[in-house]
């Protein structure tokens, strides 16, 4: 039953990826999101005056260690030795915006992309939860993957489409 998905077997069973006969190549992958949010909320995190303490270094630690999370939370994802995992953000004070970046890089057989995903959506998760009690009306959106380097697939970039 061969239908270019493999992460089934031949009788249909949901299975994780073989990836012995893979080489080991450098892996990188960029992920990220927005979370829409107020003014009054921006000023809180840049000031650092919210009541659950640095909005941002929070959300920081909380997404590198969701990075280093993801096997366990996606069922057919490799457990990875971790080499590099950064959560980045840029406010945008004019639209109220915080985006989130996350980069994973590591050497191994798999790619990082879900690793990157993960991280980008727990930091966003971790800002609402930290922001909630100044206004519950956060918008967390357009999460997606940058780029990603490495492996037999060529490199990848998201261009809008």
């Amino acid at each position: 039953m061969s239908n270019g998905f493999t992460h089934f077997d031949k009788s249909g069973n949901a299975i994780m990826v073989d990836v012995t006969e893979k080489k080991i190549t450098t892996r990188t992958a960029i992920a990220e999101g927005k979370i829409c949010c107020n003014k009054e909320i921006i000023q809180a995190i840049k000031s650092q005056t919210t009541k659950k303490g640095d909005v941002l270094g929070v959300a920081r630690v909380a997404g590198i260690m969701a990075v280093k999370q993801t096997a366990n939370l996606i069922p057919m994802c490799h457990p990875l030795l971790i080499s590099k995992s950064a959560i980045d953000f840029e406010i945008d004070e004019e639209n109220s915006i915080i985006k989130v970046l996350c980069t994973v890089k590591m050497e191994g057989k798999t790619g990082v992309e879900m690793e990157a995903l993960t991280g980008v959506n727990i930091a966003l998760l971790t800002i609402y939860d930290m922001c909630k009690a100044i206004d519950k009306r956060m918008i967390i959106t357009d999460i997606h993957l940058v780029e990603k380097h490495g492996g037999k697939s060529a490199d990848f970039y998201f261009n809008g489409e």
